[in-house]
Protein backbone atom coordinates (compact mmCIF):
# COMPACT_ATOMS: atom_id res chain seq x y z
CA UNK A 1 0.00 0.00 0.00
CA UNK A 2 1.44 3.44 -0.89
CA UNK A 3 2.48 5.58 2.06
CA UNK A 4 -0.20 8.20 1.38
CA UNK A 5 -2.97 5.64 0.95
CA UNK A 6 -5.49 5.17 3.71
CA UNK A 7 -7.18 1.89 4.55
CA UNK A 8 -10.89 1.85 3.66
CA UNK A 9 -13.20 2.98 6.44
CA UNK A 10 -15.22 0.13 7.88
CA UNK A 11 -18.90 1.13 8.14
CA UNK A 12 -20.11 1.45 11.73
CA UNK A 13 -23.60 1.23 13.27
CA UNK A 14 -25.40 4.56 13.31
CA UNK A 15 -28.07 6.28 15.38
CA UNK A 16 -30.25 8.77 13.50
CA UNK A 17 -32.22 11.55 15.13
CA UNK A 18 -35.03 12.34 12.77
CA UNK A 19 -38.55 13.43 11.95
CA UNK A 20 -41.60 11.66 10.54
CA UNK A 21 -44.02 13.70 8.44
CA UNK A 22 -47.41 12.58 7.17
CA UNK A 23 -50.01 14.47 5.14
CA UNK A 24 -53.40 13.31 3.82
CA UNK A 25 -54.62 15.40 0.91
CA UNK A 26 -58.30 14.37 0.77
CA UNK A 27 -61.19 14.09 1.45
CA UNK A 28 -60.27 15.85 4.70
CA UNK A 29 -56.77 17.39 4.71
CA UNK A 30 -54.88 16.07 7.71
CA UNK A 31 -51.19 16.39 8.62
CA UNK A 32 -48.85 15.72 11.52
CA UNK A 33 -45.16 15.29 12.30
CA UNK A 34 -43.16 14.04 15.25
CA UNK A 35 -39.56 13.47 16.23
CA UNK A 36 -38.00 10.05 16.64
CA UNK A 37 -34.76 8.12 16.34
CA UNK A 38 -33.79 4.95 14.52
CA UNK A 39 -30.84 2.70 13.73
CA UNK A 40 -28.85 2.18 10.54
CA UNK A 41 -26.87 -1.06 10.74
CA UNK A 42 -24.20 -2.22 8.23
CA UNK A 43 -24.96 -5.93 8.42
CA UNK A 44 -21.99 -7.23 6.42
CA UNK A 45 -19.47 -5.18 8.37
CA UNK A 46 -21.05 -6.05 11.71
CA UNK A 47 -21.32 -9.77 11.12
CA UNK A 48 -22.42 -11.27 14.44
CA UNK A 49 -20.79 -8.58 16.58
CA UNK A 50 -22.56 -6.74 19.38
CA UNK A 51 -22.71 -2.95 19.53
CA UNK A 52 -19.86 -0.68 20.71
CA UNK A 53 -22.06 0.89 23.41
CA UNK A 54 -23.36 -0.09 26.83
CA UNK A 55 -26.92 1.21 26.44
CA UNK A 56 -27.80 -1.05 23.51
CA UNK A 57 -27.35 -4.80 23.05
CA UNK A 58 -27.81 -7.31 20.28
CA UNK A 59 -30.09 -10.23 21.13
CA UNK A 60 -29.95 -9.34 24.83
CA UNK A 61 -32.15 -7.25 27.11
CA UNK A 62 -31.05 -3.66 27.62
CA UNK A 63 -32.43 -0.13 27.56
CA UNK A 64 -32.25 -0.38 23.76
CA UNK A 65 -31.87 -3.67 21.93
CA UNK A 66 -31.80 -5.10 18.45
CA UNK A 67 -33.04 -8.65 17.99
CA UNK A 68 -32.13 -10.46 14.80
CA UNK A 69 -35.32 -12.52 15.14
CA UNK A 70 -37.43 -9.35 14.68
CA UNK A 71 -36.27 -9.25 11.06
CA UNK A 72 -35.87 -11.58 8.12
CA UNK A 73 -37.81 -14.80 8.64
CA UNK A 74 -37.07 -14.86 12.36
CA UNK A 75 -34.71 -17.83 12.26
CA UNK A 76 -32.28 -17.61 9.31
CA UNK A 77 -29.18 -15.41 9.88
CA UNK A 78 -29.98 -11.98 8.51
CA UNK A 79 -27.33 -11.87 5.79
CA UNK A 80 -28.20 -15.35 4.56
CA UNK A 81 -31.88 -14.39 4.51
CA UNK A 82 -31.54 -11.13 2.57
CA UNK A 83 -28.99 -12.58 0.13
CA UNK A 84 -31.28 -15.56 -0.52
CA UNK A 85 -34.33 -13.35 -1.04
CA UNK A 86 -32.47 -11.12 -3.49
CA UNK A 87 -31.18 -14.07 -5.49
CA UNK A 88 -34.64 -15.61 -5.55
CA UNK A 89 -35.93 -12.44 -7.21
CA UNK A 90 -33.11 -12.06 -9.72
CA UNK A 91 -30.84 -9.64 -7.85
CA UNK A 92 -27.50 -11.45 -7.84
CA UNK A 93 -25.06 -8.52 -7.79
CA UNK A 94 -25.77 -7.01 -4.34
CA UNK A 95 -22.52 -8.22 -2.77
CA UNK A 96 -21.75 -4.86 -1.15
CA UNK A 97 -22.93 -3.47 2.17
CA UNK A 98 -26.47 -4.15 3.39
CA UNK A 99 -27.75 -1.29 5.55
CA UNK A 100 -30.81 -2.13 7.66
CA UNK A 101 -32.72 0.97 8.76
CA UNK A 102 -35.11 0.22 11.59
CA UNK A 103 -36.19 1.21 15.10
CA UNK A 104 -34.69 -0.58 18.09
CA UNK A 105 -36.57 -2.20 20.91
CA UNK A 106 -36.89 0.14 23.87
CA UNK A 107 -37.22 -1.62 27.23
CA UNK A 108 -38.12 -4.73 25.22
CA UNK A 109 -40.90 -3.24 23.05
CA UNK A 110 -40.97 -2.11 19.43
CA UNK A 111 -43.38 -1.74 16.55
CA UNK A 112 -41.79 -0.97 13.18
CA UNK A 113 -44.35 0.25 10.59
CA UNK A 114 -41.60 0.02 7.96
CA UNK A 115 -37.94 -1.02 7.90
CA UNK A 116 -35.69 -0.47 4.90
CA UNK A 117 -32.94 -2.79 3.68
CA UNK A 118 -30.57 -0.81 1.44
CA UNK A 119 -28.67 -3.36 -0.66
CA UNK A 120 -25.50 -2.21 -2.44
CA UNK A 121 -23.26 -3.62 -5.13
CA UNK A 122 -19.58 -4.31 -4.49
CA UNK A 123 -18.72 -0.95 -6.11
CA UNK A 124 -20.92 0.87 -3.56
CA UNK A 125 -23.84 1.65 -5.88
CA UNK A 126 -27.32 1.14 -4.47
CA UNK A 127 -28.75 -1.95 -6.19
CA UNK A 128 -32.11 -2.65 -4.51
CA UNK A 129 -34.23 -1.57 -1.55
CA UNK A 130 -36.43 -3.96 0.40
CA UNK A 131 -39.30 -2.28 2.28
CA UNK A 132 -40.54 -4.41 5.18
CA UNK A 133 -44.05 -3.10 5.94
CA UNK A 134 -46.11 -4.16 8.96
CA UNK A 135 -49.61 -3.27 10.10
CA UNK A 136 -51.20 -3.18 13.54
CA UNK A 137 -52.94 -6.52 12.88
CA UNK A 138 -49.64 -8.40 13.07
CA UNK A 139 -49.39 -8.84 9.30
CA UNK A 140 -46.38 -8.12 7.13
CA UNK A 141 -45.46 -7.63 3.48
CA UNK A 142 -42.20 -7.00 1.61
CA UNK A 143 -41.94 -4.60 -1.34
CA UNK A 144 -38.77 -5.15 -3.38
CA UNK A 145 -37.65 -2.05 -5.30
CA UNK A 146 -35.39 -3.07 -8.18
CA UNK A 147 -34.65 -1.39 -11.51
CA UNK A 148 -32.41 -4.13 -12.87
CA UNK A 149 -29.26 -2.09 -12.21
CA UNK A 150 -27.87 0.71 -10.03
CA UNK A 151 -30.43 2.99 -8.38
CA UNK A 152 -29.56 6.68 -8.37
CA UNK A 153 -30.37 8.48 -5.13
CA UNK A 154 -33.30 10.81 -5.75
CA UNK A 155 -34.83 8.69 -8.50
CA UNK A 156 -38.46 7.61 -8.18
CA UNK A 157 -39.25 3.95 -7.57
CA UNK A 158 -42.75 2.50 -7.74
CA UNK A 159 -44.62 -0.48 -6.38
CA UNK A 160 -48.29 -1.49 -6.62
CA UNK A 161 -50.06 -1.41 -3.27
CA UNK A 162 -51.34 -4.89 -2.41
CA UNK A 163 -51.11 -4.85 1.41
CA UNK A 164 -53.56 -3.31 3.89
CA UNK A 165 -52.02 -0.76 6.25
CA UNK A 166 -54.65 1.85 7.13
CA UNK A 167 -58.43 1.35 7.37
CA UNK A 168 -58.77 4.79 5.79
CA UNK A 169 -57.18 3.71 2.49
CA UNK A 170 -58.27 1.10 -0.05
CA UNK A 171 -55.86 -1.56 -1.22
CA UNK A 172 -55.35 -0.13 -4.71
CA UNK A 173 -53.08 2.23 -6.58
CA UNK A 174 -49.34 2.52 -6.06
CA UNK A 175 -46.54 3.78 -3.84
CA UNK A 176 -43.87 6.18 -5.08
CA UNK A 177 -40.55 5.94 -3.23
CA UNK A 178 -37.61 8.33 -3.26
CA UNK A 179 -34.42 8.03 -1.20
CA UNK A 180 -31.89 10.81 -0.69
CA UNK A 181 -28.52 10.88 1.05
CA UNK A 182 -26.06 13.73 1.54
CA UNK A 183 -23.25 14.72 3.87
CA UNK A 184 -23.52 17.81 6.03
CA UNK A 185 -21.85 19.24 9.09
CA UNK A 186 -22.73 17.03 12.03
CA UNK A 187 -23.29 13.82 10.09
CA UNK A 188 -24.77 12.14 7.05
CA UNK A 189 -28.40 13.03 6.36
CA UNK A 190 -30.93 10.55 5.01
CA UNK A 191 -34.43 10.98 3.63
CA UNK A 192 -36.95 8.29 2.72
CA UNK A 193 -40.09 9.62 1.05
CA UNK A 194 -43.08 7.38 0.40
CA UNK A 195 -46.12 8.85 -1.34
CA UNK A 196 -49.30 6.97 -2.07
CA UNK A 197 -51.64 7.43 -5.05
CA UNK A 198 -55.02 5.73 -5.16
CA UNK A 199 -57.05 5.46 -8.37
CA UNK A 200 -58.03 9.14 -8.10
CA UNK A 201 -54.46 10.44 -7.77
CA UNK A 202 -52.15 11.55 -4.93
CA UNK A 203 -53.62 10.81 -1.50
CA UNK A 204 -50.82 10.54 1.10
CA UNK A 205 -47.38 12.12 1.41
CA UNK A 206 -45.02 10.68 4.03
CA UNK A 207 -41.34 11.00 4.80
CA UNK A 208 -38.73 9.93 7.34
CA UNK A 209 -35.61 12.05 7.62
CA UNK A 210 -32.68 11.89 10.00
CA UNK A 211 -29.05 12.75 10.61
CA UNK A 212 -26.78 9.77 11.26
CA UNK A 213 -24.16 9.75 13.99
CA UNK A 214 -21.96 6.94 15.35
CA UNK A 215 -23.87 4.66 17.70
CA UNK A 216 -22.29 5.63 21.01
CA UNK A 217 -23.60 5.92 24.57
CA UNK A 218 -23.63 9.73 24.52
CA UNK A 219 -25.78 9.78 21.37
CA UNK A 220 -28.10 7.11 22.80
CA UNK A 221 -28.50 9.00 26.09
CA UNK A 222 -29.33 12.18 24.20
CA UNK A 223 -31.95 10.35 22.13
CA UNK A 224 -33.49 8.72 25.20
CA UNK A 225 -33.80 12.06 26.96
CA UNK A 226 -35.55 13.58 23.95
CA UNK A 227 -37.84 10.60 23.24
CA UNK A 228 -38.05 8.51 26.45
CA UNK A 229 -41.10 6.44 25.37
CA UNK A 230 -40.63 6.49 21.61
CA UNK A 231 -41.54 2.89 20.72
CA UNK A 232 -44.70 2.94 22.84
CA UNK A 233 -45.48 6.33 21.34
CA UNK A 234 -45.43 4.95 17.80
CA UNK A 235 -48.38 2.66 18.46
CA UNK A 236 -50.20 5.30 20.52
CA UNK A 237 -49.84 7.90 17.75
CA UNK A 238 -51.13 5.48 15.11
CA UNK A 239 -54.34 4.93 17.06
CA UNK A 240 -54.70 8.61 18.00
CA UNK A 241 -54.43 9.74 14.38
CA UNK A 242 -56.88 7.01 13.34
CA UNK A 243 -59.36 8.29 15.92
CA UNK A 244 -59.00 11.83 14.59
CA UNK A 245 -59.71 10.64 11.04
CA UNK A 246 -62.72 8.64 12.20
CA UNK A 247 -64.14 11.65 14.09
CA UNK A 248 -63.76 13.71 10.91
CA UNK A 249 -65.79 11.07 9.04
CA UNK A 250 -63.06 10.02 6.65
CA UNK A 251 -64.36 6.88 4.85
CA UNK A 252 -63.45 3.65 6.63
CA UNK A 253 -62.64 0.40 4.81
CA UNK A 254 -62.69 -3.10 6.31
CA UNK A 255 -59.46 -5.08 6.32
CA UNK A 256 -59.19 -7.49 3.38
CA UNK A 257 -57.32 -10.78 3.47
CA UNK A 258 -53.53 -10.31 3.26
CA UNK A 259 -51.84 -11.08 -0.08
CA UNK A 260 -50.71 -14.67 -0.57
CA UNK A 261 -47.28 -13.68 -1.85
CA UNK A 262 -44.86 -12.40 0.79
CA UNK A 263 -42.80 -10.31 -1.65
CA UNK A 264 -44.02 -8.04 -4.46
CA UNK A 265 -42.40 -5.51 -6.77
Amino acid sequence: MPRDAHPPTVPQPQLCLGLVRHARLRPRPHAFSYGMFYLRLPLRSMGLQDFPARLISRNRANVLSFRDSDHGDGTTPLLAWIDGLLRQHGVDDAAGEIWLQTMPRMFGYVFNPVSFWFCHRADGALRAVLCDVRNTFGERHLYLLDQGGPIAYGSELRASKIFHVSPFCKVEGQYRFRFLRNSEQGGERHLARVDYDDLDGPLLQTSLSGTARPLRDAAIAHALLRYPLMTLGVMARIHWQALRLWLRRVPFFSKPLPPQEKVSR
